[in-house]
């Protein structure tokens, strides 16, 4: 089982739920996480927490849209701890809608996000990966990057291109550059995502389902990344599918 201690994570979506969750938890197991996000009011919360129980944690502004945002951070980082030796695409959005409901600034920026800001990310961070020939990238995708669901249909396609993208990385640096990728695919997790969903209709589906279920905790989908990262090095956990054992769909 490899030592994290001493190892080096940025972690995008870093602000709130699944980011913030597994920040603590690399955290504690020894490793310098470079907490990435636009609000930084929260990031401040958030490295005091990780300070307070004897980690270390480096703040990072940063949109992942925005190129020369994301190559400023990573070079703070790079800058700060010599290297990076994970990489957690985490942030995402979910403003969930139907199609005939025209939410095409919606569509845009879950693409810009969900897609171009892994993209982004994984570009600045992988040649620091190809020189210290080894690396870890965790790249969140969700069961909408396996199944399609009716009122996602844009969400699901951008998900389903993550899946697809981590597996091709997969194939290209893991051989090539002795580099690990993980998909995580997630069912139903309790985060700030359905906050950001605008059509009524699709909001009330997503409530109801909290009524049905016991969802997913960000700490659930941290001790499984936790886990994936401390496997044997000849080992890579490609694709982890993790659902709350309620959920039948």
């Amino acid at each position: 089982m490899p030592n994290l201690n001493g190892k080096t994570a940025l972690i995008t979506g870093a602000s709130s739920g699944i980011g913030a969750a597994t920040a603590r938890e690399l955290a504690q197991a020894g490793v310098t996480v470079g907490i990435a996000a636009r609000r930084t009011d929260r990031l401040e919360t958030l490295k005091t927490e990780i300070e307070a129980t004897g980690g270390k944690a480096i703040i990072l502004e940063m949109d992942v849209c925005d190129v020369a945002s994301v190559e400023a951070g990573v070079a703070k980082l790079v800058d700060a701890t010599g290297t990076i030796d994970i990489l957690f695409n985490n942030a995402g959005l979910m403003p969930l809608s139907d199609i005939d409901q025209f939410k095409t600034d919606e569509w845009r920026r879950m693409v810009d996000v969900n897609i171009n800001g892994v993209l982004n990310t994984t570009s600045a961070v992988l040649p620091h990966m190809i020189a210290a020939k080894s690396g870890h990238i965790f790249n969140t995708s969700s069961i909408a990057g396996r199944k399609v669901f009716a009122g996602l249909t844009v969400y699901c396609a951008t998900k389903h291109a993550i899946t697809a993208f981590s597996d091709g990385l997969r194939m290209e640096v893991g051989k090539k550059h002795n580099i690990r990728v993980t998909c995580i695919q997630p069912g139903a997790v309790a985060t700030e995502l359905y906050e950001q969903i605008s059509d009524p209709a699709i909001k009330a589906q997503m409530e109801d389902l909290r009524k049905e279920m016991t969802f997913l905790e960000g700490n659930d989908i941290a001790n499984t990344i936790l886990y994936a990262a401390q496997a044997p090095n000849h080992v890579d956990l490609a694709e982890i599918f993790i659902m709350p054992t309620q959920q039948s769909w």
